[in-house]
């Protein structure tokens, strides 16, 4: 990768008019930036910490998705819903969509962006018992594209990634199930995708999370966090099948990056990074090493982005979140 030492200008977002989903409201994309929050690189290198704008009541985060051709990268809120968008070469960020009921949305998990810049939200337990959303969709300039229901009870969105056919596929951790939403002749819609009930053990606690897309692009992995096992899902028959991990102890397994053949397991609250090989069909994995990470944070989910691995701090352990909230390169213990 070439080292990058000009800053690049971030596109002003400015408040657009709702496309779709009648029943929510309009978005407010950006909040205005200050200077500290502006800073460039660094001469000499990318930053190795990003710094996210929390709320005056504290603020806890857990998503995160990349776009490698920009250089952006987005983080959810999930104390309020808000979206914040940061840039590869910029220590600060920007809130990029507001919280608190914008477009139906008071949480946010799992984010990605798919190859046209849209970036997709998975809103958690946003739609549990309130007839809200459980997902959005979102132009790069901000607009709201979609704001859908899925099609299930007890839906509790988790993560999402963007599969070889386009589509985003978003993991249920209340349900051993998988949602795919796609652009089709009528609009924007969602489905339940594969069902695994009866195949993956429900367990108490959080369930299916973090997903990656196979080498061979013929399947999904995805991480089932209270157990620590991993799940193959097939994106043309939709079977799910175990991946054999070889007794590797992945529990508290949340984000996944898959880099060749290579898989990075998040562990949260173990504190730990889990490295495993990972076979081009996935259908096999080796552990690596074990890396216990910074024992002052809860690092939930990670991207890659030019080149680096961006992990979100989540500050889960604070019954009340201080700052500084953070996004970070280096994730292990010292």
């Amino acid at each position: 990768m070439k080292r990058l030492t000009a800053a690049l200008a971030l596109p002003v977002v400015a408040a657009v008019p709702l496309l779709a989903a009648p029943t929510t409201t309009s978005a407010a994309p950006v909040s205005t930036a200050t200077a500290a929050t502006m800073t460039t690189a660094t001469t000499g290198g990318l930053p190795t910490t990003y710094r996210l704008q929390g709320d005056e009541g504290g603020s806890k985060f857990e998503g995160i998705g990349a776009d490698p051709r920009s250089g952006l990268f987005y983080v959810s809120e999930t104390t309020g819903g808000e979206i914040h968008r940061g840039h590869a070469l910029r220590r600060g960020t920007q809130q990029w969509l507001t919280g608190d009921g914008t477009d139906g949305r008071h949480t946010a998990r799992g984010v990605t962006v798919d190859g046209a810049g849209r970036v997709y939200v998975a809103g958690g337990p946003n739609g549990i018992g309130t007839g809200r959303p459980d997902l959005w969709v979102y132009s790069p300039d901000g607009t709201l594209l979609a704001a859908l229901r899925a099609p299930a009870d007890d839906v509790f969105l988790n993560d999402v990634v963007i599969g070889p056919d386009g589509a985003a596929y978003f993991t249920n951790s209340n349900a051993p199930q998988v949602f795919r939403v796609a652009r089709g002749a009528d609009g924007w819609g969602v489905e339940l995708w594969a069902d695994a009930t009866g195949t993956v053990p429900r367990a108490d606690g959080f369930n299916l999370g973090g997903l990656v897309v196979t080498a061979d692009r013929r399947a999904l992995v995805v991480a089932q966090g209270y157990t620590g096992a991993l799940w193959r899902v097939d994106l043309r028959s939709r079977a799910v099948t175990p991946v054999d991990t070889g007794g590797a102890d992945l529990v508290d397994a949340d984000g996944l990056v898959r880099q060749g053949g290579r898989l990075l397991v998040v562990r949260n609250f173990s504190r730990s990074l889990a490295t495993l090989t990972l076979s081009a069909d996935g259908r096999r994995a080796r552990l690596l090493s074990q890396q216990a990470t910074d024992p002052t944070r809860v690092l939930t989910t990670a991207a890659s982005l030019w080149g680096r691995v961006l992990y979100v701090d989540s500050k889960f352990d604070e019954s009340v979140a201080a700052p500084p909230y953070e996004v970070v390169t280096r994730p292990v213990a010292r």
